[in-house]
């Protein structure tokens, strides 16, 4: 198959804001007046040399970010770019902390509107979306608390999951214990990021202290064996992102990324884009890539999103639905 754009894929690992559109950002700058002076390049893509500098170019995108009207509107955006790509099933890490700042009054206003939008999606292009609420690790263990409060609060609808993003490298994963047992006493699903920029003590620490049943990248797992087994002993499913790690300089291309020796090593992987516009990616790449690179033909691709649609955190009607577009793998 030359063109893998129009097979059904799911995607399980996706930044609400890092999924910005380009030409959304630079519309809703438009219309609010806000400079965006070197965000964009040249070509009018997001600009940035090193890890440092794509955290200022993401956190001035999401300047104009304001309403609960902007973030219904971002989702409709971020969701009718994933259906171009045959996504038909996507779970979105949302922040209550750039949502209403902990509040939940205000979080449920903003969560309302994020629904209302995956609502109109689904309308359009039938594209199933979760949400997954997440707290920002270099916040600290206090504030990850207040989050998982509001999220734990609100948990019905399309907000299914809770999850941990921001500086790995952050505290420990311990201290945020009490905010992950509050969510997953909630009912939420369990994610969180680990094993990206840092090494693989980070995945076997989150695993030790979290309720996860997933881990999002985990790729640097690769470098203890005993940790690979582990991973594989308990069912813990790794959210990889090949072209964010290839773009981070995590490995320096496809062919020295770890997907393929974790998946034969038994351990069960899914493949999402995390910030596509930022990396120059999107689904239909990845899957191009993992072909021509990797050799990775249709019943690979059927089986991952197989393994994405086990791990889901959506309902049993909805999980039935999905995987029988992914039968005969």
């Amino acid at each position: 198959m030359n063109d893998w754009r129009d097979i059904a894929k799911t995607e399980i690992h996706l930044h609400l804001e890092g999924a910005a559109p380009p030409d959304f950002i630079r519309q809703l700058a438009s219309e609010k007046k806000i400079d965006m002076t070197g965000v964009f390049d040249a070509d009018g893509n997001y600009q940035w040399v090193d890890f440092v500098d794509f955290l200022k170019t993401y956190e001035r995108a999401c300047e104009v970010l304001k309403t609960p009207e902007d973030f219904k509107r971002l989702v409709e955006a971020v969701l009718a770019e994933s259906a171009s790509h045959g996504v038909v099933y996507t779970e979105l890490f949302l922040a209550p902390d750039f949502c209403g700042g902990g509040d939940l009054i205000a979080w449920k206003e903003y969560l309302a509107a994020m629904s209302e939008g995956a609502v109109a999606a689904k309308n359009a292009s039938g594209i199933e979306a979760r949400f997954i609420a997440t707290c920002v690790r270099h916040m600290g263990a206090d504030q990850a608390k207040i989050t998982s409060k509001v999220a734990a609060e609100t948990a019905s609808g399309l907000l299914t999951g809770w999850g941990m993003g921001g500086d790995e490298a952050f505290g420990n994963a311990a201290d945020f214990s009490y905010a992950f047992e509050q969510a997953a006493e909630s009912g939420l699903g369990i994610t969180s990021h680990a094993g990206e920029v840092c090494g693989p003590d980070s995945v076997r620490e989150t695993l030790d202290s979290l309720p996860v049943s997933r881990i999002g990248h985990g790729v640097r797992a690769i470098d203890d064996p005993e940790l690979v087994r582990m991973i594989v002993e308990k069912n813990i499913v790794l959210e990889v992102n090949p072209g964010s790690n290839i773009s981070l300089s995590l490995f320096k291309d496809l062919k020295l990324h770890p997907i393929s020796a974790l998946r034969d090593a038994g351990v069960k992987i899914t493949v999402s884009t995390d910030d596509p516009p930022y990396f120059h990616t999107d689904m239909t790449a990845e899957y191009t890539n993992l072909h021509q690179e990797l050799g990775w033909e249709i019943s690979d691709f059927n089986a991952i999103n197989q393994t994405a649609m086990q791990a889901a955190f959506c309902d049993e009607i909805t999980r039935s639905k999905i995987l029988k577009k992914f039968e005969g793998a």
